[in-house]
């Protein structure tokens, strides 16, 4: 598979050529997108299926949410593109809706679930577009992609430079305070956590704390609690739901920060995106972990 990193920064570089030249939107080119496949650019989509929470937020951040036309069930931020109909949760979509709502370009999550869709949508004309975002660098990736497809590259470095400006001043503030260690609670059954291959142990780490599972190299891995109590996280972070299965489930009193009522409840709509909010999650965790120094 050639190297997603290579073809992104070749596709930032054709855009601004294109440009530069002066040559008519009309001239189409290629690049691989993360599953290896090619994708067309262009002509600017008008009509845009994202169904991916992170580049639903991006397309609007780079003012292209008139062109969204569908979404996944998780797309909740921001608030306008609840008005935008959803098609499934993104995973195995339903490739015949896709399609009718007549798309010229699909973004899909990178998922080796999603393989199939991706295939039918080209085989069906449809420009397809599969995206890994795992790491907060996929971010910057990303947004530069997007706004080169949509002739946007100046304001798609702006929104990131922005994103990077937060980041780096809660890293900055965070760097000599104690790091308490905390679990993540992303899934109940089975116990879910996440691992260093994944954004939100980024996020832990800028936060100023450190994960009790970054020793996992993928994205997340289930665990059990007997683990977790091993291991003896100074906090667990948890979403509203995780945070209530925690609370009335004896079993989680052999955790000694369950015991102790020392679970943080997180805005999964906010830390759960590897997007537009990356740094605005940031400082909410920082808040969170160490409320002394509150932003």
């Amino acid at each position: 598979m050639i190297s997603r990193h290579r073809g992104y920064r070749f596709l930032v570089a054709c855009s601004l050529a294109l440009t530069a030249c002066e040559k008519p939107e009309s001239q189409v080119g290629t690049v691989r997108d993360d599953f290896g496949d090619p994708v067309r650019i262009g002509h600017v989509p008008t009509r845009i299926v994202s169904l991916s929470p992170a580049t639903t937020e991006i397309l609007f951040a780079l003012g292209a949410g008139p062109r969204v036309v569908g979404r996944s069930d998780f797309d909740l931020w921001p608030a306008s593109a609840r008005l935008i109909p959803a098609l499934g949760n993104g995973i195995q979509p339903n490739v015949e809706a896709v399609l009718g709502i007549h798309p010229d370009l699909v973004i899909l999550y990178a998922s080796q679930d999603n393989r199939p869709a991706a295939g039918r949508l080209r085989a069906a004309g449809v420009n397809t577009l599969a995206l890994r975002l795992d790491h907060i660098s996929d971010f910057r990736r990303t947004a530069e992609l997007l706004g080169a497809i949509l002739r946007d590259s100046a304001r798609a470095k702006s929104v990131t430079d922005s994103v990077y400006r937060t980041l780096d001043s809660v890293r900055a503030a965070t760097a000599k305070l104690t790091r308490p260690t905390v679990f993540w609670h992303i899934w109940d059954a089975p116990l879910i956590t996440v691992g260093s291959g994944s954004f939100m142990n980024e996020l832990v780490d800028i936060a100023g704390a450190s994960n009790v599972y970054a020793d996992i190299n993928g994205p997340s891995k289930a665990i059990s609690l007997e683990d977790v109590a091993r291991r003896n996280p100074d906090f667990i972070l948890a979403g509203p739901i995780g945070a209530q299965k925690i609370e009335g489930d004896p079993r989680w009193r052999i955790v000694r920060a369950a015991r102790e009522n020392r679970v943080l409840i997180v805005d999964t709509v906010l830390v759960a995106r590897p997007s537009v909010r990356l740094g605005e999650a940031a400082v909410s965790l920082s808040n969170l972990m160490h409320p002394e120094v509150r932003r």
